[in-house]
């Protein structure tokens, strides 16, 4: 992994368009091909990001990113004022992460049974594949629209924004321009709820004992 800190301007061309004025920024270039624009606020998240595969055009005071999308060509462009720091790292080969076992089970009963996080909802595929991650599952409800699903032990703010990034992605293919999303989890943080719904998504508590019928639902007394 290559780490560049450097004064730089950022533009971003391609379905959308980004341009991020000079200012001190941390590029990650790595291995496979994955480029990421950090600032020094804005918690984990990238400002800019380019994932693979991309071709990298490198001259002085400049880096050129490009990537085929389509018919279409995403090209991030990197012009560099000074560079501050410019070290490479060998992290050797890393092992993926897997989802823990919780998830992974919750994973496997719902694709069986997808209509437990709503009624008329049928699994299309598990693990669709956008450029940010693959979302658990992908599905379509009674009304033949789609439906994005991320399954999580705890519902967290963290999980709302995961799903909030695959959908920007889903949702530039024009047939999939109105994909809804819902988050089920075990357990949802209140605060999850909250962000969740402003942004119109919705939650779903689920319970992995009762889809695997190793005991009966609760019943629920509405007055």
């Amino acid at each position: 992994m290559r780490l560049v800190v450097a004064r730089c301007e950022v533009t971003y061309s391609g379905r959308l368009s980004a341009f991020l004025p000079e200012s001190t920024r941390l590029l990650m270039l790595k291995a496979d091909g994955s480029v990421l624009v950090h600032a020094d606020a804005g918690g984990y998240k990238p400002l800019n990001w380019m994932t693979p595969p991309t071709v990298l055009e490198e001259e002085p005071g400049r880096l050129v990113i490009r990537k085929r999308a389509g018919k279409n060509e995403d090209r991030l462009e990197i012009r560099i004022a000074e560079v501050l720091s410019d070290v490479q790292h060998d992290m050797g080969e890393a092992a993926g992460l897997e989802k823990d076992g919780v998830e992974r089970d919750l994973q496997e009963a719902l694709a069986e049974r997808p209509d437990e996080v709503e009624e008329g909802l049928r699994l299309v595929r598990r693990e669709w594949s956008t450029e940010v991650g693959p979302v658990d599952l992908m599905c379509r409800d009674g009304d033949d629209g789609w439906v994005a699903v991320e399954i999580k032990r705890v519902g967290t703010i963290e999980a709302v924004e995961q799903l909030s990034r695959y959908l920007d992605f889903i949702r530039l293919d024009p047939a999939k321009g109105e994909c809804r999303g819902i988050l089920a989890a075990q357990t949802l943080k209140p605060q999850a709820v909250t962000l969740a719904e402003s942004r119109d998504l919705r939650c779903v508590e689920v319970d992995l004992a009762v889809l695997r019928g190793e005991r009966e639902p609760e019943l629920t007394l509405f007055g």
